[in-house]
C-alpha cells in the first residue's frame, strides 16, 4: 500500500511539473464554471447539416487568436516579439475588403479569391519589413514592430479612406461562417495552419535551426547556421498568420473598420504563447502549448459574458485568470505545491528491518 501511495505522488508530481497542467486545469475550470452556469453549454447539434454548440462557437471564435499566436509562437522562439500583427490584420482585411467593394462584381466567388489573395500578399510584404528592420537592420523587435504597430493603423484608414467598410461577398463571409464537413471553415483553417506548422518544425530541421536561434543566435552563426534567413522566415510567417487572421475577422462582421479590427490580438496572442509555456527569452517552444493557450483565451472571452460580468470589469477578470495561471506555471509555485505534497501524511510507514528486530 505505501508503495502505491508514493508511486501515486511520484505520477502526480510529474504531472503538475508538465507546463500543460495548470493551464489544462484552468481551460477545464472555465468549462465546468460554462456548465453550472448553462446546463447546455456542452450541447452540439447538427443543424442544416452543420455542427452548432457553444463549444463549436469557442473554436470557430478563437480561430483568429490561435492563427496570431502560432506565429508568435516561432517569433519569440527566437528572442523575438511581433507587436504589429494587429496592424497587419487590419491592413489586410482593408485591402480585401475595399477591392471588393470596388469591383464590379462585387458579388462574383472570382472577386473574393482575388480579395483574399492581394491581402495575404500585403500580409507577406509587410512580415518582409519586419524581418528587414530586425534581421538586417539589427532594430530590436520590440521597436521594429512598434513602428508599424503605429503606421500599420493609419495606413489602413488610407486605404478605406477613414471609413468603415461594408461588403456583401459569400464567398468573403464563408471564411467565418462557412463550413466544410459539418466543421466551421476558420476553425479548420486555423487548425489546418497548425497541423503544417507542427509537422514542418518537428519533423524537419526548420525547429531545431530556430531554437538554437534563440537560444544563443551568435554561436548558431558561428556553426553556420543562417540566423538572419531564419528570423527573416518567422517574421514573414508570423505576418502571413496575422493577415489570415484579419481575413477570417473582417469576413465575420462583412466589413472592416480600421480602428478596431484585430486590436490588442497581439496581446491575447502572446498571452497564449506564455500560457502554453513557451519562454519569452527565446528557445524552446511548444505548438501544442500554444493551441491549449488560445483555447484558453478563447473560452475566457466566452465565460465573461455568460457568468454576468459587466463589460468594464471584463479585462481585469480576464488578466487575473490569467496572472493566476501563470503564477501556477513559475518554478517556484511548482516547488512549493511539490513540497506541501511530500508533507502530506500518507498513514502509517512500514517499519525497517533494524526498527522489527529492535
Amino acid at each position: 500500500m505505501p508503495e502505491t501511495v508514493s508511486k501515486g505522488k511520484a505520477l502526480g508530481a510529474r504531472a503538475m511539473a508538465h507546463h500543460l497542467f495548470w493551464p489544462l486545469v484552468a481551460l477545464g475550470a472555465l468549462l465546468v464554471v460554462n456548465l453550472i452556469a448553462t446546463p447546455t453549454f456542452f450541447n452540439v447539434r447538427i443543424q442544416d447539416g452543420h455542427l452548432f454548440g457553444s463549444l463549436v462557437d469557442i473554436v470557430r471564435n478563437g480561430a483568429p487568436v490561435l492563427l496570431v499566436a502560432i506565429g508568435m509562437t516561432l517569433v519569440i522562439a527566437t528572442r523575438g516579439i511581433d507587436l504589429s500583427v494587429g496592424a497587419v490584420a487590419a491592413i489586410a482585411g482593408a485591402v480585401a475588403c475595399v477591392y471588393i467593394v470596388k469591383s464590379p462584381a462585387d458579388g462574383a466567388a472570382a472577386t473574393a479569391v482575388v480579395a483574399i489573395t492581394m491581402g495575404l500578399a500585403v500580409s507577406v510584404a509587410l512580415g518582409l519589413w519586419n524581418g528587414f528592420l530586425v534581421s538586417v537592420v539589427g532594430i530590436q523587435p520590440i521597436i521594429a514592430t512598434l513602428v508599424l504597430m503605429v503606421a500599420g493603423r493609419g495606413i489602413a484608414m488610407l486605404v478605406t479612406g477613414g471609413q468603415i467598410t461594408t461588403v456583401n461577398n459569400d464567398t468573403f463571409a464563408a471564411l467565418a461562417s462557412g463550413h466544410l464537413l459539418t466543421l466551421p471553415v476558420a476553425a479548420l483553417i486555423a487548425l489546418g495552419v497548425f497541423a503544417a506548422t507542427q509537422v514542418v518544425v518537428r519533423r524537419t530541421a526548420l525547429g531545431l535551426l530556430i531554437e538554437s536561434v534563440g537560444i544563443n543566435p551568435e554561436a548558431s552563426r558561428l556553426v553556420g547556421v543562417r540566423s538572419r534567413t531564419i528570423i527573416w522566415t518567422v517574421y514573414v510567417f508570423a505576418a502571413l498568420c496575422a493577415g489570415t487572421a484579419g481575413l477570417i475577422i473582417a469576413a465575420n462582421t462583412h466589413s472592416v473598420n480600421a480602428n478596431s479590427l484585430g486590436l490588442w490580438i497581439e496581446l491575447d496572442a502572446i498571452l497564449a504563447v506564455v500560457i502554453g509555456g513557451t519562454s519569452l527569452a527565446g528557445g524552446r517552444f511548444s505548438l501544442t502549448g500554444t493551441l491549449v493557450g488560445a483555447m484558453l483565451i478563447a473560452t475566457l472571452t466566452r465565460t465573461i459574458p455568460n457568468i454576468g460580468i459587466p463589460a468594464e470589469a471584463n479585462y481585469l477578470f480576464k488578466a487575473l485568470v490569467v496572472v493566476i495561471v501563470c503564477l501556477l506555471q513559475s518554478p517556484k509555485a511548482r516547488a512549493v505545491l511539490q513540497r506541501r505534497g511530500d508533507r502530506t501524511p500518507t498513514g502509517p510507514s512500514t517499519p525497517s528491518r533494524e526498527e522489527a528486530v529492535a
